[in-house]
């Protein structure tokens, strides 16, 4: 039997839901069976096309037919096109008779465009940027809130594939107030989240086999920094000052080694 809320799953694993509906969805896909097994093979086909994929690139031949094709297109539309699509058209075909003969030029000038571009923004950055505004904007911050470590600790043991380090660090002014599970990395990942003055701070678990992690950055106002402690990665992100996150960060890394239940 098809699961009625298939088509909404698949609507949120593309990133097209509507945020105000994703911790329902969430919440749907930790009990349905049917949608767990879309996402994850959803999952494992992106994982396959980022490790699998060739690229290639048209050879010298391919592209002079493209450009003949579109020469052929725009000599054809010009009278109806006007004088400035007409200009465009010579301007186009003259730079690629000059690029025939200052090849090196060209490239070198290419070179230099595409080094002061910036690089794009890294994916594990965006997901973990767009899971902490999820949670201050759907009410969705906590699904077990508690102060107390010994509660929330064991409740990451019935419902996370990773233990955390839980501990409640208000007397050094970052009290907890309890947990989730969020997905990061497109992975199922633990949050403690603790409230700083006026700002909430969220710090991200999941199991992790990469080699390196993002540095620190800032994106939007908010910071965000990873660190690892053995297969585990982490990430705190909050508004709060950066000096003021690498505190938690620091008592966090002081505290037991976590463990991975993978």
């Amino acid at each position: 039997m098809t699961c009625a809320e298939l088509f909404r799953t698949q609507a949120y694993l593309d990133g097209e839901a509507d945020p105000a509906n994703a911790p329902e969805i969430e919440r749907h896909l930790e009990s349905c069976a049917e949608c767990a097994a879309q996402r994850d093979a959803i999952e494992a086909a992106r994982a396959a096309l980022r490790r699998d994929a060739t690229y290639f690139r048209a050879d010298s031949a391919l592209r002079r037919q493209l450009d003949l094709a579109l020469d052929r297109e725009d000599i054809g539309n010009a009278p109806h096109r006007g004088w400035f699509a007409n200009i465009a058209l010579h301007t186009r075909q003259f730079w690629s008779g000059a690029a025939s003969g200052a090849f090196a030029t060209a490239a070198a000038a290419a070179l230099a465009f595409f080094l002061l571009i910036p690089p794009p923004p890294n994916q594990l950055v965006n997901d973990a940027l767009s899971a902490h505004l999820r949670s201050l904007m759907a009410s969705h911050l906590v699904d077990v809130v508690s102060s107390n470590h010994h509660t929330v600790k064991p409740w990451f043991a019935g419902h996370a594939d990773v233990s955390p380090p839980v501990a409640d660090f208000a007397s050094e002014g970052y009290q907890l107030i309890g947990g989730r599970i969020d997905y990061l990395d497109g992975r199922r990942a633990a949050v403690t989240v603790y409230r700083h003055g006026a700002h909430i701070i969220n710090i991200f678990a999941w199991a992790y086999r990469g080699e390196s992690l993002p540095n620190p950055t800032t994106r939007n106002g908010y910071h965000i920094v990873f660190w690892k402690s053995g297969n585990l990665a982490f990430c705190a992100i909050s508004d709060t000052a950066l000096d003021e996150l690498l505190v938690l960060t620091r008592l966090l890394k002081a505290t037991a080694t976590p463990d991975s239940r993978e």
